[in-house]
C-alpha cells in the first residue's frame, strides 16, 4: 500500500478500475499517512476524514458494480482552503475569515465529487492568496519538499506540499499570478493554469475576479488533463500519440529571461535542448509591448484586490500578516481612471501578443527566474520579501496578464520548472504538447 502514495492519480484510477485497488483501503492509506506525517498541520488546515471515507465507500460500491463515473472515481485529492466545503471551515489562510463555514460546496468541488473523487481535506495557503512565496505566519507555512529552509511557493503552498510529500494524489489550487505554477515548479510537480473563465469561480473565495483561475498540481500531465475534466464535468483530452515532431516553440526573450539566477538558467537551457532533440523547432521571440503591459500589473492587481477586501481588512487590519496587508493597501494608490486606462492598454497588448504568437504551439520561459527564497530571511527582511515576491512571480504573471492557459513542468533540476504558455481556451492543445514535452524532459 505504501507504493500507492507515490503513484499518479491516473494510475491509481486504473488500479481501481482493474480491481487491484480498493478505494476505501486507498483512502485509509492516505488518511493514515496524513495523520502520521510530521508536517501534517503545516500542510492540511483541516482533514475531512468522515467525508473522505463516505465518498470512498461509495466509490468502492460503484467499482464493484461496474458503474465508475470517471478514471479518478475513488482517487483522493486535496483542496486549497479557498474552495467552499459544506460544513467544513474555509478560511483562505486568513484570521479575517476565522470560523467561516460554508453551507454548500464550490461548484468545481461539486463537479469533482459527482465524478467520484474523494476529498481528503483543505490545504494551507498564502493569506487571501496574495503572495507567491507561500509564507504564512498567521496560519501555517507549508514545507518545501527539497529543503526546510526554502519557501514552498504560493499561494497554493499546501496543495503542492500535499502532493510532493505523498499526502494526496493531486491537489487543487488557484492561480491569479502564478499560484499554481510557482509552487508546482518549486516542488517539482506539474501545474496547470487554466484560462480565466473556463472553470467556475462559484463558491471560491476571491482575490481578483478578473484574474482568478483554478487548476491542479499533479504528478503528471495526464493527471492534470484528467483533473481538468473532473473540475468542469467534461471529457478528458486523449493524450495518446502526443509528439514534439513538427511543433514550433517560441522562447520569450522580453522580460522572461531577465535576471535569471544560475540554476533556473541552466535548467531552462537543458530543457530547450531536450525539446529540440525530440523534434521541436525553437525560435526566439521578442514582444516589446509586453514591458508596458506588465508595468500595469501593480495597478490592476492591487486596486481590484483592495476594492474587494477593503471593508473586511480595515475592520481588523491587525489580524493580517503585515507584508500581505501592505500589498493590499497599495490598491489605495490608484484611481478609477488609472484602473480603466490600464485595462485598455492591457487589452491592446493582448491583441499584439495574440498576433505575435499565432504561429507557435507554445511560448516557453522558465517558470520562475529564481530558486525558492529563504524562509527565515523573508520574515526578517522587508525589502527581500518584496523583491523576491515580485521576481518569483514575474514570469508566471505574464500568462495571467495575457489571459492565457499555461503549464509548468519539472525540468529535472530541483525547484526549476519549464513553463509552456498556450492560447486562451486551448488547454487541450497545450496538454498534448505538454505530454510530449514531459516525455522529452524525463
Amino acid at each position: 500500500m505504501g507504493d500507492w502514495l507515490k503513484m499518479t492519480a491516473s494510475d491509481l484510477g486504473r488500479g481501481i478500475g482493474a480491481g487491484q485497488i480498493d478505494p476505501v483501503e486507498l483512502t485509509d492509506c492516505y488518511l493514515d499517512a496524513i495523520a502520521a506525517h510530521p508536517h501534517r498541520d503545516a500542510i492540511y488546515a483541516r482533514v475531512t476524514e468522515t467525508r473522505a471515507r463516505a465518498e470512498a465507500l461509495a466509490a468502492a460500491q460503484r467499482a464493484r458494480q461496474g458503474l465508475r463515473r470517471s478514471l479518478l472515481d475513488g482517487v483522493p485529492i486535496s483542496w486549497k482552503d479557498l474552495f467552499d466545503t459544506a460544513g467544513t471551515g474555509t478560511e483562505a489562510g486568513s484570521a479575517l475569515l476565522k470560523g467561516r463555514v460554508p453551507e454548500t460546496d464550490a461548484l468545481v468541488l461539486r463537479n469533482a465529487t459527482a465524478a467520484g473523487s474523494v476529498c481528503l481535506g483543505k490545504t494551507h495557503m498564502s493569506e487571501l492568496a496574495f503572495s507567491g512565496l507561500g509564507l504564512n505566519p498567521v496560519t501555517a507555512t507549508s514545507p518545501n519538499v527539497h529543503d526546510p529552509k526554502w519557501a514552498p511557493g504560493g499561494s497554493s503552498s499546501g496543495a503542492a506540499a500535499s502532493v510532493a510529500f505523498n499526502l494526496a494524489a493531486c491537489g487543487i489550487g488557484s492561480d491569479t499570478g502564478g499560484s499554481v505554477r510557482l509552487p508546482a515548479a518549486w516542488n517539482d510537480l506539474v501545474g496547470l493554469k487554466t484560462t480565466s473563465g473556463r472553470l467556475s469561480l462559484e463558491g471560491v473565495v476571491p482575490l481578483l475576479l478578473k484574474f482568478d483561475t483554478i487548476g491542479p498540481l499533479a504528478r503528471s500531465v495526464e493527471d492534470a488533463a484528467q483533473v481538468l475534466a473532473l473540475l468542469e464535468g467534461g471529457k478528458p483530452i486523449d493524450l495518446r500519440g502526443a509528439t514534439l515532431a513538427g511543433k514550433r516553440f517560441a522562447v520569450l526573450e522580453t522580460l522572461a529571461l531577465d535576471d535569471l539566477r544560475t540554476e533556473p538558467a541552466e535548467a531552462f537551457d537543458t530543457a530547450l535542448r531536450r525539446l529540440a532533440e525530440a523534434g521541436a523547432e525553437i525560435v526566439s521571440l521578442k514582444i516589446p509591448e509586453l514591458v508596458e503591459a506588465m508595468s500595469h500589473s501593480a495597478n490592476l492587481y492591487t486596486a481590484e484586490a483592495y476594492g474587494l477586501w477593503r471593508d473586511v481588512i480595515e475592520s481588523n487590519p491587525g489580524a493580517m500578516f503585515d507584508q500581505i496587508l501592505e500589498r493590499f493597501r497599495h490598491g489605495q494608490n490608484y484611481s478609477a481612471p488609472d484602473y480603466v486606462a490600464a485595462w485598455a492598454k492591457l487589452d491592446a497588448c493582448r491583441a499584439v501578443w495574440d498576433m505575435a504568437t499565432a504561429g507557435y504551439d507554445a511560448v516557453l520561459a522558465p517558470t520562475a527566474p529564481i530558486l525558492p527564497s529563504d524562509r527565515d530571511r523573508l520574515l526578517q527582511d522587508h525589502d527581500y520579501y518584496v523583491s523576491e515576491n515580485l521576481l518569483a512571480m514575474r514570469n508566471t504573471r505574464i500568462g495571467n496578464m495575457m489571459g492565457l492557459c499555461a503549464l509548468s513542468l519539472p525540468t529535472g533540476t530541483p525547484g526549476c520548472g519549464l513553463m509552456l504558455m498556450g492560447r486562451p481556451d486551448c488547454e487541450e492543445a497545450l496538454l498534448r504538447v505538454g505530454a510530449a514535452a514531459e516525455s522529452a524532459l524525463a
